[in-house]
């Protein structure tokens, strides 16, 4: 059973792959949409460069593509991907989704038009369970962006640990943040995971803040043998 990753660097795609190689899926691409909308309805912005990096870990081919990322106009960039992928003989498509009816639902319909499986292992799993499986299965997972109250400078660059969780839990009982940042709360990046052959090294990095939120810029980055 070959299949495609809608792939973003961060922790509910590489997850997303993981599942999918977990129920014996073989997974040929990873593909990543490339934004110049930095507020995309659709697809993830902070570092999406590093997914040549993730790509080369996983030892899984990379396919980009551009899109203005204008709202509902980027579907259109997402399909021709898409189909591309199809004639190469990929029959199904996992996505990272976990409470996002927006980007599910036109996941779904774009995969049911060009007659493919869509599939979102991670769907209404519970956040907290969720994060202790990624603490649990050795995700190495940083925080690469922050928007949301609770959610200072000082998060930018911090591993997702089980200290880290605590204080994910308190946020949520003190601001209903969800526990697994499915809201836009942050963006997280993986550099290391059970699926990586080699792990991510951040060499050089630098945060970008605007008074309630920011994001980490990484300029450099490399590969590292495990």
């Amino acid at each position: 059973m070959k299949a495609a990753v809608l792939f973003s660097g961060g922790k509910d795609s590489t997850m997303a792959a993981y599942k999918a190689i977990e129920e014996g899926y073989k997974v040929e691409y990873l593909v990543s949409m490339i934004s110049d909308n930095p507020e995309s309805y659709m697809f993830h912005v902070p570092n999406i460069h590093i997914t040549e990096l993730s790509s080369a870990a996983m030892e899984i081919p990379l396919i980009t593509a551009k899109t203005p990322g204008e709202k509902e106009k980027e579907l259109d960039d997402l399909k021709r991907v898409l189909k591309e992928i199809k004639e190469k003989g990929v029959g199904t498509v996992f996505a990272g989704a976990l409470a996002s009816d927006y980007q599910k639902s036109r996941i779904d319909q774009l995969c049911k038009d060009l007659g493919l499986e869509s599939h979102a292992p991670l769907w209404h799993r519970d956040p907290k369970e969720y994060m202790e499986e990624i603490i649990e299965l050795g995700f190495e997972v940083v925080i690469t962006s922050v928007s949301a109250e609770g959610l200072d400078e000082s998060w930018l660059g911090r591993k997702i640990d089980h200290e880290l969780l605590d204080e994910i839990i308190i946020l949520n009982s003190k601001y209903g943040m969800h526990m697994a940042f499915e809201g836009g709360e942050a963006e997280t990046l993986v550099l290391d995971a059970p699926i990586f052959k080699k792990r991510i090294i951040i060499v050089e990095s630098s945060s970008v803040w605007d008074r309630d939120s920011g994001h980490l810029v990484i300029t450099k980055a490399v590969l590292e043998n495990k």
